[in-house]
């Protein structure tokens, strides 16, 4: 069988409303928008978690991270575990990995790939050794592009961002881009499977002046913020994750400017995939290649009056592009509206390329582009049992609180509790049996989740039926 390749693409931290595939006022991502006119757009994708390492690995294995034991950030890929990569070098693939790893560490995972080149957020890592291929830019140069980054300048304590003049080709999502079309010219005629791990729009926030100038501030449209929605009915960890980076009292125009850059990286991103959509074209792969889309999770950017990320459930965080694309054997141009996970990509990936899908995977087919049933419910997760982290020990940290706040409470604050988030077109429920407060969200009066109604007896059936669907989940999944 002449099975077809496979480039999976993914973004770090890049939230479905940060593309105008999702929100018409946000940034416009033709390149996207050209992959989801040849395939199929997924309106309703979720993260399995929304942190790097846990949405990476379940996604990879097609296994929550609770099943998995990838609850915390520092646990990559267990030894043993059975992922795509596996799959696809026993079938012959040649595997590879350009950009971001943060999936894999064990010897024998990393022995599976032909190709190796990594970087991530703040250039190389401290091993930039490569495999299979040399960089196609100086090393040095790159690392000299990445020298702000490394340390960046600082607008207030919760907001950072900066406009560089480098060479595009020597920005992480210039340099993944041309190494990408690089692979595809010299291993084009072998079967490949290949995972294009974009940095970007993952902070720090930094942007080369050509996409900055795209985004002025004076045309960024904010997203709506509520006075006192962080009041007595958000959970305690919602209400100190915002003492930490709520920018209400931060300057507009700053707030205005950082969202700016954020499009412009989203936006240098999307050329990058054009340029890689152009180089299958070129050199007749593109009907014999799946084209797949996504981000592991997403960034408050605005939303909520914060940025970043932090363990909450707000679609933000959780919601993430989706596009698949195979011209001539999935549907042109087509939009689905029913929830699905993105530890649904690699059973939909081995079915596409003839390939078992393994008993014990628990993502399944993508509606539309296999035969499996549209479905109308989608699950997260976050955090491995710890205790909470309250605002008394908010309070033994050093003010101003700030970006920095979060990084010294990271550890602590992502091992807290073991959230659960159920997630319907119309509502979203989060539960934590070790938390003060439960959430439930109108999503059709409420779009961008801003009032809490679980206290509100309106909403009992409902609350009822959602801790059902919860409950199943955990079981089929052999939750706690």
């Amino acid at each position: 069988m002449n099975r077809p390749n496979v480039i999976f693409i993914m973004a770090d931290q890049m939230k479905a409303k940060a593309s105008q595939l999702y929100w018409d006022r946000a940034c416009p991502t033709p390149s996207l928008s050209r992959l989801a006119s040849e395939g199929v757009l997924f309106r309703n994708a979720f993260t399995p978690h929304p942190l790097c390492v846990p949405a990476r690995t379940a996604v990879m294995a097609s296994k929550f991270p609770h099943t998995l034991g990838t609850s915390l950030n520092n646990t990559l890929m267990p030894a043993g575990a059975n992922h795509i990569f596996r799959i696809w070098n026993q079938a012959g693939y040649r595997g590879g990995i350009i950009g971001k790893n943060n999936c894999f560490d064990q010897k024998d995972d990393l022995d599976l790939l032909d190709v190796y080149c990594e970087i991530g957020s703040r250039g190389f890592p401290a091993d930039s050794s490569t495999k299979g291929m040399q960089w196609v830019r100086p090393m040095e140069c790159v690392e000299a592009a990445h020298a702000v980054r490394r340390n960046m300048p600082w607008q207030t304590p919760r907001i950072s961002y900066a406009v560089t003049d480098y060479p595009l080709e020597d920005y992480g999502t210039g340099l993944v881009a041309a190494q990408t079309v690089r692979f595809l010219e010299q291993h084009g005629n072998e079967p490949f499977a290949l995972s294009v791990s974009f940095p970007d729009p993952h902070e720090p926030y930094e942007a080369p002046r050509h996409y900055a100038e795209m985004f002025p501030p004076e045309h960024i449209e904010l997203p709506p913020w509520r006075a006192n929605e962080f009041d007595d009915r958000a959970p305690e960890r919602n209400r100190v994750l915002h003492q930490m980076l709520g920018m209400e009292t931060d300057p507009e125009d700053e707030v205005r400017k950082m969202v700016g850059i954020y499009y412009a990286m989203v936006r240098f991103l999307d050329d990058g995939i054009g340029q890689i959509l152009d180089a299958l074209e070129r050199l007749r792969l593109r009907d014999n290649t799946i084209v797949v889309f996504t981000a592991d999770h997403g960034d408050f950017m605005g939303e909520h009056g914060m940025a970043v990320k932090g363990g909450v459930f707000y679609d933000c965080l959780v919601n993430v592009p989706l596009v698949l694309s195979w011209p001539g054997h999935v549907t042109s141009g087509a939009v689905d509206e029913s929830m699905v996970n993105t530890i649904d990509i690699v059973p939909t990936l081995l079915a596409l390329q003839g390939l078992d899908v393994p008993r014990d995977m628990q993502g399944e087919g993508l509606p539309v582009v296999t035969s499996t049933a549209p479905r109308d419910t989608a699950f997260s997760e976050y955090g491995a049992g710890g205790p909470p982290f309250r605002a008394s020990d908010l309070e033994k940290l050093p003010e101003p609180y700030g970006y920095q706040t979060v990084i010294q409470s990271l550890l602590w604050r992502e091992a807290e509790g073991h959230r659960k988030m159920v997630r319907t077109q119309d509502f979203k429920y989060v539960h934590d049996p070790n938390g003060d407060s439960d959430e439930l969200y109108d999503l059709v009066n409420d779009p961008w989740e801003l009032t809490n109604v679980v206290g509100n007896p309106k909403y009992g059936r409902v609350i009822g039926d959602m801790k059902q669907r919860l409950a199943n989940w955990s079981i089929a999944t052999m939750g706690d």
